[in-house]
């Protein structure tokens, strides 16, 4: 095994009872209140599995989650912290990204072959940024008592424990069982796990909170750690989601008028942070029986296989029909890609097909090819707006007709196309400025910025987090 440099840095881990238990969210809310303190913070998670990802500037592509914790911490995203990341591609297999770029195509097992290799990834991208940084957030994977997969545990407690590192558990109240899922992994320690470990927090707990005041007891006398926290559920702080586990799917307000909105629920969407702004669409994964005034085939990491499924469910009919009746219908990255003619993927790098029909929507092909683009971008819409974006595909679409672009970049290039109530673009996040917004949906979306939500969230940690000296450099070890 490699020696990696010494370093310095204060490292902190959160890891959860389960998947989706709210490690993300503690671990931005710990970045954003320590950089309100001054603190020079970095986050990291060794190991992602999530079809929302995001192209950083100096290369490479990482975890959405990683990016909003880097916002928190006033950092540009960096493949550093989210050395390796998981796309699944609905085929039992995973493209692994190593670093920011891709690697292999892997099934489970064949991933988990490789371990000893990325785990000196994990270690040498943990060493860089501790080397720059005073403290460092980990975030943990899914939950950290997967027993079987102790041996090959690359993001949980057998990072934890080879870094020496002081660790809380976080377990989701709304989900139930919070009593047996704090217990139970706590009984499932080791005991070098256990030397490591200062407590548990319990998140998402709605109403009055002096009612859990008996639980939080058991707790602590069932463990014999104390309770960090007994944490609020704060709807009105919003974080981009982590993967679909994290979608709301359902609308939180009344369509505007003139506005109703359906999103395809692909099985292998990605980057439905795309909407995070559209909180009064449908996600639909069968034909409804009404219609809609837009419909949105959103990205996916398998476009063949979804496309498939779309005709399988009557989705693919139901779409041209619902543009046959007025709607307006719009396609993203791989919703793009299912809008023209035909895909074309000779050399089978996303799938075992090697082509197949689209929609026939606009007048486009779409050839497959090995390269993947992950680009940040900067364009103007048709209407004049401003805005950011980002890229993240395999394959280049070709329009055969003239077509007014859906968008032009800042170097002059044409993104996607646009003609009669059609749509298509290449450019993530076009959805994400409130501008486009209102030019594409005719609809004020009144967004809050990032920058309050996370100060917010700080200030939400501080608030109810109980031993604050754990999370500051006084769990050293």
């Amino acid at each position: 095994m490699k020696r990696h440099a010494t370093v310095k840095a204060l490292p902190f881990f959160v890891g959860g009872t389960s998947s989706n238990a709210g490690k993300s969210w503690m671990v931005t809310a710990i970045c954003a209140w320590l950089r309100g303190r001054g603190v020079s913070v970095a986050p990291f998670k060794a190991q992602n599995m999530s079809n929302n990802s995001y192209p950083c500037r100096a290369g490479g592509e990482i975890g959405r989650a990683q990016v909003a914790q880097a916002e928190a911490c006033g950092l540009e995203p960096e493949p550093s912290m989210n050395p390796i990341l998981l796309k699944p591609s609905g085929s039992g297999a995973s493209q692994v990204i190593v670093n920011g770029r891709v690697w292999k195509t892997l099934p489970a097992r064949g991933y988990y072959e490789h371990a000893r290799e990325l785990r000196e990834h994990v270690l040498a991208a943990y060493a860089d940024l501790a080397r720059r940084f005073e403290f460092i957030v980990i975030e943990g994977a899914g939950s950290v008592s997967e027993l079987n997969l102790r041996a090959v545990d690359l993001a949980n407690l057998g990072l934890v424990t080879q870094l020496r590192v002081p660790w809380v558990l976080v377990a989701d109240i709304e989900r139930g069982g919070v009593f047996a899922s704090v217990i139970g992994t706590v009984g499932l320690l080791t005991a070098n796990e256990r030397a490591l470990f200062r407590g548990f927090a319990i998140n998402k707990f709605r109403g009055d909170r002096s009612l859990f005041d008996e639980g939080a007891r058991i707790l602590e006398a069932r463990t014999g750690a104390p309770c960090l926290g007994v944490f609020p559920f704060a709807p009105d702080i919003a974080l981009d989601a982590e993967d679909t586990l994290a979608i709301d799917t359902h609308p939180r307000r009344p369509a505007p008028a003139g506005a109703r909105l359906a999103i395809i629920k692909l099985p292998c969407v990605s980057n439905a942070t795309d909407f995070r702004l559209l909180t009064w669409a449908e996600w639909i994964a069968q034909p409804p029986a009404r219609d809609f005034d837009f419909v949105i085939l959103p990205g996916t990491k398998s476009t063949i296989a979804d496309l498939r499924w779309l005709r399988e469910t009557g989705l693919a009919a139901w779409v041209c029909e619902q543009h046959s009746r007025g709607a307006t219908v719009i396609g993203i990255c791989g919703g793009f890609q299912m809008l023209g003619r035909g895909i074309s993927d000779p050399a089978r790098v996303e799938s075992s097909e090697t082509c197949a029909a689209g929609l026939g929507l606009l007048p486009a092909e779409t050839v497959m090819a090995p390269t993947k683009t992950t680009e940040v971008r900067t364009a103007c819409s048709r209407g004049g707006v401003r805005f950011s974006a980002y890229e993240i595909h395999l394959g280049e679409t070709t329009v055969d007709v003239p077509a007014q672009p859906f968008a032009r970049l800042e170097d002059g290039r044409a993104d996607g196309a646009c003609i009669e109530r059609v749509l298509g673009t290449y450019l993530h996040g076009a959805f994400e400025s409130p501008h486009v917004c209102a030019e594409t949906f005719g609809v004020d979306v009144g967004v809050v910025s990032k920058a309050d939500h996370y100060r917010r969230l700080g200030e939400w940690f501080a608030a109810h987090a109980s031993h604050l000296d754990l999370f500051d450099g006084g769990a050293g070890v």
